[in-house]
């Protein structure tokens, strides 16, 4: 996310906002298709967190967020799914003249994941997170889309590694010129007793032509699963970013470190 968005060649803009768009509704159809027709594949969750923490920047000021999403994955591999959250760091950006009107983040996504081995597996797709709301003339579209491949070994039945790269096709979330940035995104998992799992993460946010915004993100945290659906999962996260690029109108540092806690239900 972007807390200091530009303006940029209105003809690319306004592609790039149809391509984001175009497959945010394709996403969305095909993930409502899904859910109607073939409820053995379907899956959901819905989550209510402390805080909507992206790459390690908060998305809410530092406030709860309540969230959601679905997937329907096929036998054969392919998967489609859509997911959404309340946010508010477009609201809360500094801009001279109209102010934004924005409050919910809506992503779909489209992938294939399969295995090499017994051990290996891996998961490719494209990603387009959606702002809807109103902006001032100029504002630069915060909307984006993302293709990735990740990959990830399980040596055993209690410890994963993971790691993917993100790469953006448009302009990532708000800055100008900056299609072609990535975030790589390094994950180890070890469930440690039946129905807890260590969780540690480590990130790298590039981006095109506004370096300074660049920076890097880490987390350590646990999770608490239940036989019911539910799970509870507590986490620290930080990052260096630097402090004056990322605080917003309200002198909230959204880099910050930070703790949250979440807790989710899977269906």
């Amino acid at each position: 996310m972007s807390l200091h968005s530009k303006t940029e060649n209105a003809a690319g803009a306004a592609g790039k906002t149809v391509l984001a768009k175009a497959a945010l509704a394709t996403a969305l159809a095909f993930a409502a298709l899904a859910a109607t027709t073939a409820h053995a594949g379907t899956s959901g969750s819905v989550s209510l967190t402390s805080d909507y923490l992206f790459r390690g920047v908060s998305q809410n000021n530092q406030n709860p967020a309540l969230q959601g999403g679905i997937e329907y994955a096929h036998d054969s591999g392919f998967y489609v799914g859509a997911w959404g959250s309340n946010v508010s760091w477009l609201s809360d950006t500094v801009v001279i003249g109209d102010d934004i009107s924005n409050s919910l983040e809506l992503d779909g996504y489209v992938g294939y994941r399969g295995k090499a081995g017994e051990l290996f597996s891996y998961d490719v797709g494209v990603l387009t997170y959606y702002y809807p709301g109103d902006y001032p003339s100029g504002f630069n579209s915060p909307d984006t889309t993302e293709i990735y491949l990740g990959g990830t070994l399980a040596p055993s039945e209690t410890v994963s590694v993971g790691l993917k790269y993100s790469y953006a096709v448009t302009d990532l979330f708000g800055y100008a010129d900056s299609d072609g940035s990535g975030y790589l995104d390094a994950n180890l998992n070890w469930t440690f007793q039946p129905t807890w799992t260590l969780n540690v993460h480590g990130g790298k946010q590039w981006i095109e032509h506004n370096k300074d915004f660049e920076y890097a993100d880490w987390k350590v945290g646990v999770t608490k699963s239940f036989d019911n659906g539910f799970s509870v999962a507590a986490a620290y996260s930080d990052t260096d970013a630097e402090q004056a690029l990322y605080t917003n109108a309200h002198d909230n540092f959204l880099a910050d470190d930070a703790f949250t806690l979440t807790v989710s239900k899977a269906f």
